[in-house]
């Protein structure tokens, strides 16, 4: 089983991004560039990205990211750069959902909503909002996974 990085000093501010694709070493770059930015209204929050960039993740699937993540509780959302990720035009992130929310019971309104899965791909400067509103709990997943859904190349990229 592959594993996450123990020693770190990611804690719950910093999102996760998890390298799966290393065939496109500009395209990571480009990647990095995006996510390290600052962002928020005008640029007033610094970017927090852990990123496990290790080889030994090349070719891993969202299962086995999803079964080395599932030690950490705090975490509700990380971001694979895959393939997609790298040979798309807009480096759209995988954004996946750590835990399903089973135990929670679904409001009549929200039950179409349930529909579009654990995942989305979402577009680098958005990766900050996503990992602040579900870490807050001001937003859920579905939400963010309904507007990637109804984008016409099913990337979110903004409210």
């Amino acid at each position: 089983m592959r594993e996450l990085p123990t020693d770190t000093d990611r804690d719950e501010f910093h999102a996760l991004v998890v390298r799966t694709d290393y065939g496109d070493e500009p395209a990571w770059k480009a990647v990095t560039a995006e996510l390290m930015k600052p962002w928020g209204d005008d640029g007033c929050y610094e970017a927090l990205v852990h990123f496990v960039d290790d080889p030994a993740w090349a070719g891993a699937t969202v299962d086995e990211v999803l079964e080395a993540a599932s030690a950490n509780d705090e975490l509700s959302v990380l971001f694979v750069a895959d393939s997609v990720t790298m040979s798309s035009a807009h480096h759209a992130l995988l954004a996946v959902a750590t835990s399903e929310e089973e135990d929670e019971p679904f409001e009549e309104d929200d039950e179409g909503i349930h529909e579009f899965g654990r995942e989305f791909r979402t577009v680098p400067t958005e990766v900050h909002w996503i990992h602040a509103n579900l870490s807050l709990a001001n937003l859920d997943f579905e939400e963010y996974a309904q507007a990637a859904h109804e984008d016409p190349e099913k990337v979110f990229r903004s409210f």
